[in-house]
């Protein structure tokens, strides 16, 4: 991910298809920093257990590059 800083833009919205985000339009919108920063704690531990998405887990590092995110303050 290079050197330059974590962003929900460039690093985490891309993470997430059109597929996931039409599925979790219900409970909230993945491709809106706000909402994804708030459910952050309950999608990463989705993601490590490989319950979301729905259809396959992540690849391992597409869930660091979350987990990144998380730690560093769901910055925008």
């Amino acid at each position: 991910m290079n050197d330059q800083p974590i962003s929900f833009e460039q690093h985490i919205k891309p993470l997430f298809r059109e597929r996931d985000h039409q599925s979790m339009k219900w409970a909230f919108d993945l491709w809106s920093h706000d909402d994804v920063a708030r459910n952050s704690d309950a999608i990463l531990g989705r993601l490590r257990d490989g319950t979301m998405p729905c259809d396959g887990a992540w690849a391992d590092e597409q869930v660091a590059v979350f987990q990144s995110w998380v730690e560093a303050g769901t910055p925008a």
